[in-house]
C-alpha cells in the first residue's frame, strides 16, 4: 500500500527579512472573498508553524484569510535556534513582528489584520501590539498566559520557579536551550529562556535589550481582544491567563473557554485543540468578523465559510513543546 502523502503546505505569502541574516517565511490560506480580516497565527514556544495546519484551515473555512508563520529559530525560520545564535523576546517583538505585519499588510493591503497567538505566541501577540508598532486591528489569545509563578499557586508555582530559574542558568551555561532532547520547549536561543525565566519571577515583561516599557505600555492599550480558555489547560490555567489579562485594563476584553464539553467530548487541552478545533474556530472566527467589521456591515455576517479545505496533518513533535 503507498504511503500517504502529507498535505502540501499552504503557497508561500513572504518571504521577510528583519534582520542581517534573518528570513520567516509567511504562508497564506487566501480567502475568496476581498477585503476579508486577516488572521496572523503566532507559535507557542517550540511549536513550528506547520502544527497549526489543521486550525488555520478550520479558521480558513469559518471565512476568514490566514498566514501562519514561525518565529525565529523554529520550523523554516533561519538561522535555527543552536548554540551562539543570540536573540530574545526584543528581537521576536521589535524586529521579526513588525517585519511580518508590514509584509502581510503589504501584500493583502486595505483588509483588518488579528493576531492570533497561542501560548508565547499570544504573550508576543500582546507586548507587540501594547508597543504600538504597525498597529493591528484586535488581538486573540489561545490557551495564553502569564508563566509569573505565583498564578500558578502552592507547591506548582514553586516548581515553575524553581525550574524556569534553572532553565535559563542551563541555557546560559550551554549557549542555548536543548529542549528537543530535554523534552520541553523545542530548541531554543538563551536570550529566550531568559526573558521568559524573568518573567516567571518576577511576573513583569522587562525584556532584555528593550527601551519599551512593556508593562505601561499594556496599560494603555485598548484594542478588541479576546481570551480563549481550554480546559484541562496545565500549562495555562485560569489564574495565569487572568494575570496576563490583567496587564491590559483598557482592552476591549470578551473571554470565552472552550470546554470538553463544546469539543463534542474530545480531550483537549493546551496543545490538543488545534486537532479538535470546530467550535472554538466558529467562535474565534465570528467574533473576529464582529470586531473588525464596520459599523453599517454589523448584523449582516453570513455566507461566511470559503470552499472546503482538505485537513491539514494531525500534530505529532512540531506541538507540544511549550511552556
Amino acid at each position: 500500500m503507498p504511503m500517504k502523502q502529507p498535505p502540501e503546505p499552504p503557497p508561500v505569502l513572504a518571504r521577510i527579512e528583519p534582520a542581517d541574516g534573518v528570513t520567516l517565511v509567511a504562508r497564506v490560506l487566501e480567502h475568496p472573498e476581498p477585503g476579508r480580516p486577516v488572521a496572523v497565527v503566532l507559535p507557542a514556544m517550540g511549536a513550528a508553524a506547520r502544527f497549526y495546519l489543521p486550525f488555520a484551515r478550520a479558521l480558513h473555512k469559518e471565512g476568514l484569510t490566514v498566514v501562519t508563520a514561525d518565529l525565529r529559530g523554529q520550523g523554516e525560520a533561519t538561522p535555527a535556534a543552536a548554540r551562539g545564535v543570540r536573540f530574545g523576546y526584543r528581537e521576536l517583538a521589535e524586529e521579526d513582528l513588525p517585519a511580518l505585519v508590514a509584509a502581510v499588510r503589504s501584500a493583502l493591503p486595505g483588509r483588518p489584520l488579528v493576531l492570533v497567538g497561542h501560548s508565547l505566541g499570544g504573550q508576543l501577540a500582546l507586548l507587540y501590539a501594547a508597543a504600538g508598532r504597525e498597529p493591528v486591528d484586535a488581538v486573540v489569545l489561545v490557551a495564553a498566559g502569564s508563566v509569573w509563578y505565583r498564578s500558578f499557586g502552592g507547591l506548582r508555582g514553586l516548581r515553575n520557579l524553581a525550574a524556569g530559574q534553572l532553565f535559563a542558568a542551563l541555557a546560559t551555561a550551554l549557549g542555548y536551550w536543548p529542549g528537543e532532547r530535554l523534552g520541553f520547549g523545542g530548541t531554543q536561543a538563551t536570550g529566550v529562556m531568559r526573558d521568559w525565566a524573568r518573567q516567571g519571577r518576577t511576573g513583569r515583561y522587562r525584556v532584555t535589550g528593550s527601551t519599551t516599557d512593556y508593562e505601561r505600555a499594556l496599560g494603555t492599550l485598548g484594542l478588541p481582544l479576546l481570551a480563549i480558555g481550554v480546559d484541562n489547560d496545565t500549562l495555562a490555567p485560569p489564574g495565569s491567563r487572568e494575570h496576563l489579562l490583567s496587564k491590559a485594563p483598557r482592552a476591549a476584553l470578551d473571554r470565552w473557554q472552550y470546554t470538553t464539553d463544546a469539543a463534542g467530548g474530545k480531550r483537549i487541552d493546551h496543545f490538543r485543540w488545534v486537532r479538535h478545533n470546530a467550535a472554538l474556530c466558529a467562535h474565534l472566527a465570528q467574533w473576529v468578523l464582529k470586531a473588525t467589521a464596520a459599523p453599517e456591515d454589523t448584523g449582516a455576517l453570513k455566507d461566511t465559510a470559503a470552499p472546503p479545505q482538505k485537513d491539514g496533518p494531525q500534530p505529532g513533535k512540531d506541538g507540544p513543546h511549550d511552556a
